[in-house]
């Protein structure tokens, strides 16, 4: 978790760093909506591995389960 809000810190400074031009801000957005794009996928993974967790914990899933799909979303997962 803290590695999302570092990343999501120094996007924020490259973005209002990128706003005191025109070609800057429209760059600064586009690179803002990525950013938020690319947290909230990350957010995705990031609740999916937990309910993996959760689910074995439980008893819910097997140990070859769990493993094969806490797998499948490191796979998946943009910083793994």
């Amino acid at each position: 978790m803290r590695r999302y809000l570092l990343l999501v810190g120094l996007l924020l400074m490259a973005l209002t760093s990128a706003c005191s031009s025109k070609g800057g801000s429209a760059a600064g957005g586009a690179l803002g909506g990525a950013a938020v794009g690319a947290g909230a996928y990350e957010y995705v993974h990031h609740r999916n591995m937990q309910q993996v967790e959760d689910d074995y914990k439980a008893g819910k899933i097997t140990k070859e389960e769990y493993e094969i799909r806490k797998d499948q979303i490191k796979k998946d997962s943009l910083l793994q």
